[in-house]
């Protein structure tokens, strides 16, 4: 799969709840990364699974109460890096951990994290990778056979091996996030990561004791049997990536399959749960 990728550049009024339901609407189609600008958002999707007619399921553009327009441009590898330094801005959780880029200032956060900003970040990544780490950051996961899925930039794998947690696997469909995942990996002198390319099916006949899954609601509903036959007994699935309007689709999944609600963060309208088995 080629890494050049299509930018659709959103226009949206007005652009708050608008932006909000549209970036959830575009997160169900292959739509991978979202960046806020002043009118909108820009919408990211890889050239290789776009399709001439990849809006016509988007209600919100057919709603009368909000006004969009958009353009689209083509983007390589080259200029997305470039995009992702003008616009990534470091996160700081709770003051104990610090993920930032090269070009940020070190902090004296207990646990500081340097990666490269490439495609994995966009709008409401920062906020569910946010609450992720505050699971991370009250959970001990000394010596915790980890699972990292939809690693993205491996952020939580890192962290996870920080406070700990080991072996990890980090899992992420994509090829670039899975080269980007082995290059942070090295980059914050990780030695209990592996990383691997693909989906689920790579679970089979795995079991951790730590379950990470900041992905979507779509995808998590459909794994969630794997996550939930590879959880040992007493282990934790934390989970994120989706709107508080999708918990009940997510508690009923969880449930059904065994698993205990613990506790909740909620952030802008996203949200992240933690069960255990």
């Amino acid at each position: 799969m080629s890494n050049v990728y299509l930018a659709y550049h959103f226009s949206v009024e007005p652009k708050e709840v608008g932006s909000e339901i549209l970036i959830a609407e575009l997160a169900e189609q292959p739509f991978e990364s979202f960046i806020e600008t002043d009118e909108g958002f820009s919408a990211f999707i890889q050239k290789d699974l776009w399709t001439k007619n990849i809006l016509d399921a988007i209600t919100i553009l057919h709603n009368p109460e909000f006004t969009i327009s958009h353009t689209v441009e083509e983007i390589d590898q080259v200029n997305w890096n470039q995009e992702w330094e003008k616009n990534f801005e470091a996160i700081d959780v709770d003051g104990k951990c610090h993920v930032r880029a090269p070009f940020h200032p070190k902090t004296n956060a207990e646990f500081d994290i340097v990666i490269e900003p490439k495609m994995s970040f966009g709008t409401g990544h920062h906020e569910t990778t946010h609450m992720m780490i505050q699971h991370l950051l009250e959970t001990d996961v000394t010596n915790m056979k980890t699972l990292d899925m939809g690693c993205g930039t491996a952020i939580l794998a890192i962290l996870a091996e920080m406070k700990g947690a080991k072996p990890i696997d980090a899992i992420d469909i994509d090829n670039w996030c899975y080269l980007n995942s082995i290059e942070n990996a090295e980059r914050n002198q990780c030695k209990e990561i592996s990383v691997y390319e693909g989906d689920a099916a790579l679970l089979k006949g795995k079991k951790y004791d730590l379950i990470i899954a900041n992905i979507n609601r779509n995808i998590l509903l459909n794994d969630m049997q794997q996550y939930a036959d590879c959880l040992n007994e007493n282990g934790i699935l934390l989970l994120s990536g989706f709107y508080t309007g999708d918990i009940p689709y997510i508690d009923a999944s969880c449930t059904e399959k065994g698993l205990t609600f613990v506790k909740k963060f909620e952030r802008n309208n996203w949200t992240s749960l933690k069960y255990v088995n």
